[in-house]
């Protein structure tokens, strides 16, 4: 779904607005090797403060499910680079499954990723998912032994996402020793590639974890907190986040 050594950016559909959101996409398309693009809603759980706060702006200023697709819809007239939805299950469950899936498929969605549904309660989820082509990616955490890593595995088409942390979203200073024991273990496991996540906001953590064996690595507090205090004026200084974690 993407390639080896990947950044995976995330970035909150709708904050600070849905053309602002368009533009920071397009910006930083040509570093990414897959786009994740969440879903406001109004008890993000699993997300630190700095996700949680993107969200309730967005919300705040009006952001609407349509808008999400509205804003990939409007990237794929510029780019083909897969676009991840992350998003908790309320708004699939609210709006239907079918019908969800149907309309990001038309939209351009690649994958999606659903944060508080258990791989096993996602049978109906993942057979729709594959009858309209959308790739699904599953989460697994520090503490998820391997008989169960290995089911996410089965139960995943597009990629495993690996928390490198218990607890919520939200950059930190080192990457804890949970997360390559996580990795390493999922090397051994997944027969899909694997991104790790939460906690990234340095390049020394992008190479240390893409040596040890990561396929991509995925970074969003980071660059949420930049959108939170600049705004729609903040496109440049995402790019030279971008291009710092990179070493360009």
């Amino acid at each position: 779904m993407f390639r080896d050594g990947s950044l995976i950016p995330y970035l909150t559909a709708g904050d600070p607005d849905r053309q602002s959101t368009l533009n920071f996409l397009l910006s930083l398309d040509e570093y990414a090797g897959a786009i994740e693009l969440g879903i406001p809603f109004s008890d993000p759980i699993a997300d630190g403060k700095t996700i949680q706060e993107s969200h309730y702006r967005a919300l705040k200023n009006g952001f609407k499910l349509r808008d999400a697709f509205w804003i990939v819809k409007e990237f794929r007239k510029h780019s083909s680079t897969p676009i991840v939805l992350m998003t908790y299950y309320n708004p699939i469950y609210r709006t239907g499954i079918r019908n969800f899936l149907s309309e990001a498929k038309a939209s351009g969605v690649d994958g999606i990723l659903v944060v508080d549904l258990p791989v096993f309660h996602a049978q109906e989820f993942t057979e729709v998912a594959k009858e309209e082509g959308i790739k699904t990616v599953f989460l697994a955490a520090p503490n998820t032994p391997d008989e169960r890593l290995k089911i996410i595995d089965e139960m995943t088409t597009g990629f495993v996402y690996l928390v490198s942390l218990y607890g919520t979203t939200g950059a930190r200073e080192e990457i804890p020793k949970t997360a390559y024991d996580l990795l390493r273990r999922a090397k051994r496991i997944c027969k899909n590639k694997v991104a790790v996540g939460f906690g990234v906001s340095k390049r020394e953590h992008v190479i240390s974890l893409l040596k040890e064996g990561a396929n991509g690595v995925v970074v969003g507090s980071a660059l949420v907190k930049i959108i939170g205090k600049y705004g729609g004026e903040a496109t440049e200084l995402l790019k030279k986040k971008v291009e710092e974690l990179l070493g360009i």
